[in-house]
C-alpha cells in the first residue's frame, strides 16, 4: 500500500518548496512523478544522487518513478544557477552522456514489478516537435513577462553577457516535457532541485491551461557543507558515481571526511536508515565524536548503495591499508595507485630490482624517504623504515622483484605516517 511519501520526506528535512496540494495526492494512492537529469557528462555525480534517491524513495513507498533523461534538453543546457551559457553538446556527445546515465540509473531503480520504474530520453519528443508547432501549442501560453520573473532567468539578466534565446526558451521545454509525460505516462508530479521550482511551475502551468488539469511539483534544497565548501567537490576535483571516474575508496573516503556539523543531515537525505536509528547513532557520536560513529555507518551506507557490497569491501580493505591495519600485498596494485596517488613518488626501472636487486639503504636514499645513507641505517637499526607494511630491521636487506606488488609497486614508509611509493616501470 503506497504512503505518503511527502511526510516521510518532509521529516528528513527534504521538502524545500511544493505546490499547494502536493502532500495530497500521496494519500489519494499511487502517484507517478518523474525527475529529469541533464546529460552533461557520461556519469552522474554526488550532487544527483539525492534526486535519485527521493525516486528510489517514491518506489519503495508503493509509487512510480519515471527517469527522464534530457537527450533534447541536453542540446540546450539549463541556466539555472549557471552564472554563464553552458557549451553546447554536440548530438553525439549527448548520446554517449545518455547512454552512461541510463546505466547508472538501472542500478538503483526496479524497471519491473507493479509500481516498475520508466527511463525515458525526451529527445524522443523534441528531436521531431515542429518549431512552429511547438509556439503554437506551448509557446502561447507563456507571457514574456512571465518568463522574465522567473530567478534563473532574471539572474542573468542582471549579468552582462545576459542570457540567449536558446537558454531563454529551456523553460518551454521542461514545461512541454512534463505535459507530454502527463499525456503519455500519467505523471502528475515532478521532483528536482530548489533551482528548478521556477520550470517546475512553468510544467503545471502549461498542464492546467492546456489540459485543465492539476499537476505538482516539490523541489529538495540544494545541498550544502556547513564549512561554506561546495558540496561534491573536493581537491581532486568532482566526486562522481562513476567508479571509472571516482574510484570506490576515494568515494568512501568522501563521505568518511563528512563534517561533524553535516552528519546529521546527510544520514538523513543520503541513506534509508529510521529516523530513530540515526538518531541512536548521533547520541553515540555527541557521547564519543572522536570514534566518528556517523561518519563511518555515513560512508559505509552510501558506499554500499551505489558500489554495492564489492566496492564497499574494497573500499574498507583500502582504507585499512591507507592507515596501516592491513598489509598492501591484499590489494592490487592499481588499488595501491589510487591510495597512495597523493604520496612522494619515484619511478624505478624494473631491471635494478631484477637478480640481486637493490640495497634497501640505496632505495631510501635514492627516494629521498631518507636524507642519505647513513640516516636510511639508523632509521634501519631503530625498526623505523617498512616495506610494504612491514618493519625491516636489517641494514644489508636488498630489495628485489620479489617484493614489488604486481610487479608494480613498492611501498616504503617511514615511520607511522610518511608514506613513499616507488613505481618500476
Amino acid at each position: 500500500m503506497p504512503t505518503n511519501v511527502f511526510d516521510e520526506l518532509e521529516a528528513r528535512g527534504l521538502v524545500y518548496n511544493a505546490s499547494e496540494g502536493a502532500r495530497e495526492i500521496f494519500d489519494a494512492g499511487p502517484v507517478t512523478a518523474y525527475i529529469g537529469f541533464d546529460p552533461t557528462a557520461s556519469s552522474l555525480h554526488v550532487g544527483s544522487l539525492l534526486q535519485i534517491l527521493a525516486l528510489v524513495r517514491l518506489q519503495r513507498a508503493g509509487h512510480r518513478p519515471v527517469a527522464l533523461v534530457g537527450g533534447g534538453t541536453g542540446m540546450i543546457g539549463d541556466p539555472s544557477g549557471k552564472a554563464s551559457e553552458r557549451p553546447l553538446l554536440t548530438r553525439e556527445e549527448v548520446e554517449r552522456n545518455v547512454a552512461g546515465l541510463r546505466e547508472q540509473l538501472g542500478r538503483f531503480l526496479d524497471f519491473e514489478g507493479e509500481n516498475a520504474a520508466r527511463l525515458i530520453d525526451n529527445h524522443d519528443w523534441l528531436g521531431s516537435v515542429g518549431l512552429v508547432e511547438f509556439l503554437r501549442d506551448v509557446g502561447k501560453h507563456f507571457t514574456v513577462n512571465y518568463m522574465l520573473a522567473k530567478d534563473s532567468v532574471a539572474r542573468r539578466l542582471e549579468q552582462e553577457e545576459g542570457i540567449s534565446f536558446t537558454e531563454f526558451a529551456y523553460m518551454l521545454l521542461q514545461a512541454y516535457d512534463f505535459l507530454v509525460l502527463f499525456d503519455r505516462e500519467g505523471v502528475t508530479l515532478q521532483m528536482g532541485g530548489s533551482d528548478q521550482w521556477g520550470n517546475i511551475t512553468a510544467g503545471i502551468e502549461l498542464i492546467r491551461r492546456s489540459r485543465g488539469r492539476p499537476a505538482h511539483g516539490i523541489v529538495l534544497p540544494l545541498v550544502t557543507t556547513a564549512s561554506g565548501t561546495k558540496f561534491g567537490k573536493t581537491e581532486a576535483g568532482t566526486v562522481w558515481l562513476d567508479p571509472q571516474r571516482t574510484s570506490p575508496f576515494r568515494f568512501y573516503q568522501f563521505w568518511l571526511n563528512t563534517d561533524d556539523r553535516d552528519v546529521e543531515h546527510y544520514l538523513k537525505a543520503f541513506t534509508f536508515l529510521a529516523l530513530d536509528e540515526i538518531d541512536a547513532i548521533m547520541a553515540e557520536q555527541r557521547a564519543d565524536p572522536a570514534s566518528r560513529p556517523g561518519q563511518r555507518r555515513l560512508a559505509l551506507e552510501v558506499t554500499r548503495l551505489v558500489h554495492g557490497d564489492d566496492g564497499l569491501e574494497r573500499a574498507q580493505r583500502a582504507t585499512a591499508v591507507l592507515f596501516g591495519s592491513r598489509p598492501p600485498q591484499d590489494l592490487p596494485a592499481a588499488d595501491l595507485l589510487d591510495i597512495f596517488a597523493d604520496v612522494p613518488s619515484t619511478e624505478l626501472s624494473r631491471e635494478r630490482l631484477q637478480g640481486n636487486g637493490v640495497p634497501i639503504v640505496d632505495l631510501l636514499a635514492e627516494t629521498a624517504v631518507a636524507a642519505s645513507k647513513g640516516e636510511a641505517r639508523r632509521l634501519l637499526s631503530g625498526g623505523g623504515v617498512y616495506l610494504n607494511g612491514e618493519r625491516v630491521s636489517e641494514v644489508d636487506r636488498r630489495v628485489t622483484m620479489e617484493d614489488a606488488i604486481d610487479g608494480r609497486v613498492v611501498l616504503l614508509r617511514k615511520g607511522k605516517k610518511d608514506n613513499y611509493l616507488v613505481r618500476l616501470g
